[in-house]
């Protein structure tokens, strides 16, 4: 019987959706997704992000992908969902079958459509949509990575309210970290988690929770031993394993311009015996490239991603 890994908290994967060939959801695939991540021990899941595809599937999949979720894991990872829309009313239809799905958390990121983006209409929606929320609520920090960018001083207001109970800062903006750091001190209960999975160590030792890495479904145990060394004080041991970890995402990722982004994660799900297609809808490619780079991973790097088979 495999083991479970006693991986740090706070190590949550922002996990990627599988689809069938048809582009409907893989069932059978969530059932493993679920099951692997429990065996490495992560905190918790986020369903439907960027990474997730959230925001290109049809209602009725997201609301398949969470059922499924919810009835695979029965409550032993804490579940997180994207609710992100373009109104304050639709976000609350989000967030109300969300939560009679068995969401533990809605997150949200900044609206994909927002015609009226002055900062008081973007923070009009969002207060609107955080205070009549049935769930606690996730800040999903995009920084200016997306059509709509939230005003800093924006931001500090939403950090501020009483229901928000978790922050995801994938800005990669110094400010914003301030910023982020700055609510933590006032609010110590809010989860403050970077979502940069590329520069961990730089946000652990600047005081941050933890982490919600779109590559944790294969880097999460990897991202656990740099929280392990950051915890014991040892950053030259983190450096090389953020090191070792950038490595293994590039590889998987098609290089640094990511030219095999979701397809190339998912064909290493594929080869882990956890997806069963490496199907997404934003149709990126898997090169021939790609696919070497993602068999030298698996040949190498099998104590990172199945640390629960070695004895």
């Amino acid at each position: 019987m495999a083991k479970k890994i006693d991986t740090p908290p706070n190590v949550w994967s922002a996990t990627p959706t599988p689809f069938t060939d048809k582009m409907t959801v893989d069932k059978v695939a969530v059932r493993r997704m679920v099951e692997h991540h429990v065996k490495l021990g992560v905190t918790g899941l986020f369903l439907l992000g960027t990474c997730g595809e959230g925001a290109w599937m049809t209602d009725s999949q997201r609301r398949e992908l969470v059922e499924t979720v919810v009835k695979h894991n029965q409550g032993r990872l804490r579940l997180a969902v994207q609710v992100t829309d373009n109104s304050a009313a639709r976000i609350l239809d989000n967030m109300a079958w969300a939560g009679k799905a068995g969401a533990d958390i809605a997150v949200i990121a900044p609206p994909y459509f927002l015609m009226n983006d002055k900062p008081e209409q973007i923070r009009n929606v969002y207060v609107e949509a955080i205070r009549k929320s049935p769930l606690p609520v996730g800040i999903y920090d995009r920084g200016d990575h997306g059509p709509t960018m939230v005003p800093d001083s924006v931001l500090k207001s939403l950090y501020d309210e009483k229901k928000v109970a978790l922050i995801k800062d994938s800005s990669s903006n110094p400010r914003r970290r301030k910023i982020a750091l700055a609510a933590k001190r006032k609010r110590r209960k809010v989860l403050l988690l970077d979502g940069n999975e590329f520069i961990c160590v730089e946000y652990l030792t600047a005081g941050y929770d933890g982490l919600l890495l779109g590559g944790g479904i294969f880097n999460g145990y990897l991202a656990g031993q740099i929280m392990n060394a950051v915890a014991a004080g040892d950053i030259d041991l983190a450096d090389k394993l953020q090191a070792r970890m950038n490595k293994i995402m590039w590889d998987v990722y098609g290089d640094k311009k990511i030219t095999c982004w979701l397809s190339g994660q998912k064909k290493l799900l594929v080869e882990m015996g956890i997806f069963r297609t490496w199907k997404n809808y934003l149709d990126y490619p898997l090169t021939k490239g790609c696919e070497k780079a993602i068999a030298r991973v698996l040949e190498r790097e099998g104590d990172i991603l199945f640390p629960y088979t070695l004895s």
